[in-house]
C-alpha cells in the first residue's frame, strides 16, 4: 500500500499534501495509538483538532 501511496503523490502536485500521525490515547485500555493520514497542508489543522 505504501508503494502505490508514494507513486501517486510523484505524479505533480505533491506539495500540496503533508503526512500526518496523531498519537491518542485508547479510553479502554490507556495504551496510545497512532492514526497516521495523508491530508491537504490546508486540512492539517483540522485533522489534529478531530477525534
Amino acid at each position: 500500500m505504501a508503494k502505490k501511496v508514494v507513486a501517486s503523490l510523484q505524479k505533480g502536485g505533491s506539495k500540496a499534501f503533508t503526512k500526518v500521525i496523531k498519537m491518542m490515547k485508547s479510553p479502554k485500555t490507556g495504551a496510545y495509538m497512532f492514526k497516521e493520514e495523508i491530508v491537504p497542508k490546508d486540512k492539517v489543522d483540522e485533522f489534529l483538532s478531530k477525534n
